[in-house]
């Protein structure tokens, strides 16, 4: 924790719990290491029958202990890819519910076999550093002091101790892309999720050395050109290319473009061509210019 926010004495934390075994462990350890600091929210998704249930659960542990603790639920019905709307829907709530407490820092249980499943994803789908970063230990006003554990201490630790706590039937559900990874990978022993857990953080910390020189780089060679932007400089790698396209795009406030789209651009933008992204257009030479597209006829 001293890592990743410092040792100020008089900040405040939230967990958030799920009722899980990971996340009452968690709760468990803040509560023993930051006494009269700590308060617990459980984001109750209705997506269940017996949710409602296992948020009462830690409401009551947490109140036989005095800890503070809320029980949050939707102010929206469930839209598009029911995972992606849940743990949206859970972050907003949670860091709104936080700001009414004057509550500096949340907490998550994120774990080691967690980060396991989120680089191998990542890595099935392609992605670079950043997405190999897996989940980070700090991201906003999210920390996540678990990585480097291992589930199955976790469990343990909620075992010995006596922690009530439910096993979620979606953790399990072959269906949920998480869910199949998770099952490969309790074939496959010999993977060290620990091992990986350093990876990550050795990849986010070479993810922030590169966000850092792309900023240094943009600030110096990015300037506005009428009703676009101009890179001057392009006597650099190809993933810093890649890195200050996107960020001309960020200033032009268009969409970010997909991998593979954003890849022809820059193949014809490299061969002194122009091509599209999306309504803008990005062209090659002895300096980029990202435009405004013509209107199509």
């Amino acid at each position: 924790m001293r890592a990743l926010v410092g040792d100020d004495p008089a900040a405040r934390f939230c967990v958030a719990v799920s009722g899980g075994p990971d996340s009452m462990a968690l709760l468990f350890l803040a509560a023993r290491a930051f006494p009269g600091r700590i308060a617990a929210v459980t984001v109750d998704h209705q997506l269940r029958a017996a949710s409602a249930d296992e948020a009462a659960m830690v409401a009551r542990w947490c109140a036989e202990r005095a800890i503070p603790h809320a029980i949050l639920t939707p102010d929206a019905p469930v839209q598009g890819n029911v995972q992606a709307w849940a743990r949206a829907t859970r972050y907003r709530l949670i860091e709104h519910w936080c700001a009414g407490q004057g509550i500096a820092w949340i907490m998550t249980a994120h774990h080691a076999d967690d980060q396991l499943e989120t680089m191998l994803m990542r890595l099935n789908r392609g992605s670079g550093v950043a997405g190999l970063a897996g989940v980070r230990g700090r991201s906003g006003r999210v920390i996540r002091p678990l990585l480097g554990m291992r589930k199955a201490d976790l469990q343990a630790l909620a075992d010995a101790e006596g922690l009530p706590h439910v096993q979620d039937p979606s953790n399990a559900d072959p269906r949920f892309d998480r869910a199949a990874m998770r099952t490969a990978l309790a074939q496959a022993p010999w993977l060290d999720a620990q091992a990986a857990a350093r990876s990550a953080a050795a990849l986010g910390e070479a993810e922030a050395a590169i966000a850092w020189s792309v900023a240094e780089l943009a600030q110096a060679h990015v300037r506005r050109d009428g009703v676009g932007w101009r890179l001057e400089r392009i006597d650099v790698p190809r993933e810093y290319l890649r890195r200050l396209v996107l960020h001309m795009v960020a200033l032009a406030d268009a969409p970010v473009p997909r991998g593979e789209s954003l890849d022809m651009a820059l193949a014809e933008a490299a061969a002194g061509r122009q091509a599209s992204l999306g309504d803008w257009l990005l062209k090659g030479g002895a300096s980029w210019t990202l435009m405004p597209a013509p209107p199509r006829r």
